[in-house]
């Protein structure tokens, strides 16, 4: 088990996790896309939380997931006597729990379109994510490119053009960050690994990201795990 190591100015510190009572389960952050997104949230809204990080494709990690929730994936959220197993609910859960940091946006409409493209990311995406999964240290350009990868990659940016158009001066998709820039956070990893090609003002927002304190950390992080799985960090021909 380890603490989040973050930038001082995020105010992350184990004192503070343990009187919030949160703990989150992750993955190894170099492979995780599931993971970041909560982890990514949290941090970014500064809600305290203890991590523990899981190595995946050990053969322990089924029993040790397994110690925090009986579906056996990450992330898992520990709030108490509270499980939350799935990285959207989790989301949806600290938005009740910390009304205050407005991790959805406050217009009606376009909280009701964050939590669209989220549940769609959440539930579709399958041609990108089998041909092209995250692995942050890695470099594939060109690769991953099937006709499913590619209809989804122009649905994205689809996505991406639609709530920029409306987002304002701060250029995040609904202007401030909210959980909707950090579900989809693992998507800028990935096009970045697979140098996916994007529009300047698309680009532009996969910067801002990228350069986000919490996507950033997440980032640090994941390049100096010493984890390497092969299946993940060889492509194949």
């Amino acid at each position: 088990m380890q603490t989040t190591e973050l930038d001082p100015t995020l105010s992350q510190t184990l004192s503070a996790a343990e009187k919030a009572g949160l703990k989150l389960v992750i993955g190894n952050k170099n492979y995780s896309s599931w993971s970041m997104r909560p982890w990514v949230a949290m941090t970014a809204f500064g809600i305290p939380f203890e991590e523990v990080r899981i190595g995946l494709d050990r053969p322990d990690t089924s029993a040790r997931i397994g110690q925090y929730s009986a579906a056996g994936r990450v992330p898992v959220l520990v709030s108490g006597k509270t499980t939350v197993w799935d990285s959207l609910a989790i989301c949806e859960y600290l938005a009740e729990q910390f009304p205050d940091k407005g991790m959805w946006p406050q217009d009606v409409e376009a909280r009701a379109m964050a939590r669209s493209i989220c549940a769609e990311m959440h539930s579709g995406f399958t041609g990108l994510r089998s041909a092209m999964w995250m692995n942050i240290r890695a470099s594939f350009p060109g690769k991953g490119r099937t006709p499913a990868a590619q209809n989804d990659i122009s649905r994205i940016c689809e996505i991406w053009e639609d709530c920029l158009a409306h987002s304002g001066p701060h250029q995040f998709l609904f202007g401030d960050f909210s959980i909707a820039d950090a579900y989809f956070s693992p998507v800028v990893m990935r096009f970045r690994t697979y140098g996916v090609w994007m529009a300047p003002a698309l680009q532009a927002y996969m910067d801002r990201v990228a350069a986000h304190p919490a996507v950033a950390q997440w980032v640090r992080d994941a390049l100096a795990e010493q984890e390497r799985l092969e299946k993940y960090d060889v492509y194949p021909d």
